[in-house]
């Protein structure tokens, strides 16, 4: 075989990267606005900043929130990853499924105290408090759905259909830069709150973008799978197929990059849902942000997001070439020094300059963590091994990542004090160090991983 016949088949096509880039960001651009927004939406225009008497504080109300979307978001990509695989087909899921994923999440500029307490005829502050903190969870678990449905289940499973071990990191690479556009998207436009006519509004743009991304999908996005039925699935017994001792033993591998994923992530869960409320306390409002956008620093903004692409996808193509072996441990000492540094961080300035290895070893673990995951997913069960991923990339640490984050800020003195006869406490630089403990621990499956060969070669 000739040298330019492997680099081509090694190359994805157009309309391929097209997809992944727009699905990849769209789906990003909705993750990130509930991930950033519905906490802060939450904490702003619920609770105004304060604690209700008579209503769980707002630290545990988020809390509870992402602990629930986060079980719903992983019963749903098991039952649907599943049925994606039964059918034999990936396009409608995605499709279909971001269209109703951008109605949902255009639905949340409705949650306003005015609109729930009005409807359920309450004028008692603390139960409309409650009955609209209740309505934002619910809505954020039917969206969870949706969005689980579309993209977790079958997105994540396509990606995995249409690239190989010989560019997954590379896909991997261009994925995970994604995110970090979409937050600026989604950052930029949160900035400009006030000046769009509140969150309503707010919600009402960015539920179009996902809503028109489904409509593009419809005639653009190629069905990875034949969309024939197969005959030997059986639905109900394959639901628990990866919690097999023997399907384990056979691919630990696969379960060892998991256990490295779920550690990683609950690393980071236990500061991300509070991040940007942390960020008020420092001086950094995202509600205000619009003054900041400037002349020079929108110039500036493209060639700096452009550069800081051009690094990971750089990134992508070497770990691609000379395998993930060499980058693991060092992308995790990167990762652990940051969250270190952002614990002893107590100005913006400093922060930032924590925030250079931080994320630096959070993009470089996601784009190793993710491509080897795929890598040992078996080809013929990727939709249905989307939920064991879920389990580790979403649940527990969903679950179990924003719990330590509550119980840390919450036990340090500076940050608890009463209102209103109740306890108020906020997010404090002590939940970054907690984070550093956590990822220390991830090293013990990378290096494991190292020792039975993180690199997947092609048969």
């Amino acid at each position: 075989m000739s040298k330019n016949k492997v680099i081509a088949e090694n190359k994805l096509p157009g309309r391929t990267w097209f997809n992944i880039c727009l699905f990849g960001l769209v789906g990003q651009i909705a993750w990130n606005l509930e991930n950033m927004y519905y906490n802060t939406f939450m904490y702003n225009t619920v609770y105004e900043g304060g604690t209700v008497t008579g209503t769980l504080s707002s630290m545990t109300a988020i809390r509870l929130m992402v602990a629930l979307s986060a079980v719903t978001a992983v019963v749903t990509t098991f039952i649907m990853g599943n049925l994606s695989d039964k059918m034999n087909k990936r396009k409608v899921f995605i499709s279909v499924g971001y269209l109703i994923w951008g109605v949902i999440t255009a639905s949340f500029g409705f949650l306003t105290k005015e609109n729930i307490g009005g409807l359920l005829g309450l004028s008692d502050t603390a139960q409309i408090v409650t009955a609209t903190a209740i309505s934002i969870i619910a809505m954020d678990c039917i969206m969870t759905f949706v969005g689980s449905t579309s993209n977790d289940s079958a997105f994540n499973a396509w990606i995995t259909d249409v690239t190989t071990t010989k560019n997954r990191a590379t896909a991997e690479s261009v994925l995970s830069i994604l995110p970090i556009v979409a937050t600026v998207v989604v950052v930029v436009l949160g900035g400009m709150i006030e000046s769009l006519g509140g969150y309503s509004n707010f919600f009402f743009i960015l539920g179009g973008f996902v809503i028109f991304c489904g409509i593009i999908g419809l005639f653009t996005l190629k069905d990875s799978r034949n969309g024939e039925r197969n005959p030997n699935a059986n639905y109900w017994k394959d639901l628990v197929y990866g919690f097999r001792p023997s399907v384990i033993k056979e691919n630990s591998k696969l379960y060892i990059s998991l256990l490295a994923v779920g550690v990683y992530s609950i690393a980071v869960q236990i500061f991300f849902p509070y991040l940007l409320i942390y960020l008020g306390k420092l001086g950094l409002k995202v509600e205000d942000l619009g003054q900041y956008l400037t002349t020079p620093v929108l110039i500036a903004a493209p060639f700096v997001l452009i550069g800081a692409g051009a690094l990971i996808v750089g990134a992508g193509k070497l770990i691609d070439k000379i395998g993930k072996k060499n980058f693991v441990i060092v992308a995790s000492v990167l990762f652990i020094i940051g969250l270190i540094m952002a614990g002893f961080a107590d100005t913006l300035g400093a922060f930032g300059i924590a925030a250079i290895p931080l994320l630096t070893g959070y993009a470089l673990l996601g784009i190793m963590l993710n491509s080897t995951v795929r890598d040992y997913t078996p080809e013929d069960k990727v939709g249905l091994f989307q939920g064991i991923r879920m389990i580790f990339f979403v649940l527990i640490p969903m679950v179990v990542g924003p719990a330590i984050g509550d119980a840390v800020c919450k036990a340090a003195a500076s940050g608890v004090y009463f209102e209103n006869g109740m306890e108020k406490y906020e997010p404090c630089a002590e939940m970054f160090l907690a984070a550093g403990v956590v990822a220390v621990l991830m090293l013990i499956p990378l290096v494991i991983l190292r020792k039975k060969g993180i690199d997947k070669k092609e048969d």
